[in-house]
């Protein structure tokens, strides 16, 4: 799969951004954050590794935080969500596509890198919300979308901010319990989990029980 656009960045002044050379800085801070770790990345081994002036990341970025976000973005922008005949497996399919991405040790190092630089950054928190979070939430929206002209799901309600709160609720059940999976708890999140983890969300706590227990328990006839 090719390489998404880099993030669009403010306008500015002078000779238009080379896409080019963005996408080789923002491979390049991948590659060295996953070799020399977040504290001996510098602005100056990103640029050494991408070929350009480190004069030009700072026209792009203010800091390093603001780059590695970037980086990092680009790899989530290629999750897709691809139409596999109904909801549930629509969500089991999106749960293994995203825990893969996780997986891939630029996105893992990157992703937990940022995310512990932002407990004390603000304005980081708020730019990984914009470049990442409110971007993802696009396959919520395609996903909802499609299971309701399948007739899975009612129509929106009326009011959009009750639409954009489910949305929100959405994404972070989804994605809270995969990274929590994958990151925190390092467990792995193969078939048999997405698809109990699809049961959870679209059943209940009661059908999520039954789906776990083996096979040769479950629909047993009575006897007497």
């Amino acid at each position: 799969m090719a390489a998404p656009d880099p993030p669009p960045a403010p306008q500015r002044r002078g000779r238009p951004r080379s896409v080019a050379a963005d996408r080789a800085i923002l491979a390049a801070t991948r590659a060295a954050l996953v070799e020399v770790g977040w504290s001996r990345l510098t602005m100056s081994e990103i640029a050494l590794r991408a070929g350009v002036a480190k004069t030009t990341l700072y026209r792009r970025w203010a800091a390093k935080s603001e780059l590695v976000v970037d980086a990092v973005a680009v790899l989530f922008d290629e999750l897709e969500l691809p139409d596999r005949g109904c909801l549930r497996a629509d969500v089991e399919g999106v749960v293994i596509s995203f825990a893969a991405l996780l997986r891939r040790p630029e996105t893992k190092t990157a992703l937990m890198a940022v995310l512990a630089e932002s407990t004390t950054d603000r304005a980081l928190r708020a730019r990984i919300r914009e470049a990442i979070v409110d971007r993802q939430k696009r396959l919520v929206l395609d996903g909802r979308s499609r299971a309701q002209q399948r007739g899975e799901l009612p129509p929106d309600p009326p009011d959009p901010a009750e639409t954009a709160r489910v949305v929100d609720l959405i994404f972070d059940v989804i994605a809270g319990a995969v990274v929590h999976r994958s990151l925190v708890s390092d467990c792995p999140v193969d078939e048999t989990w997405a698809r109990q983890f699809a049961t959870l969300l679209l059943e209940g706590l009661g059908a999520a029980s039954t789906s776990a227990r083996p096979q040769s328990e479950q629909a047993q006839p009575d006897t007497f």
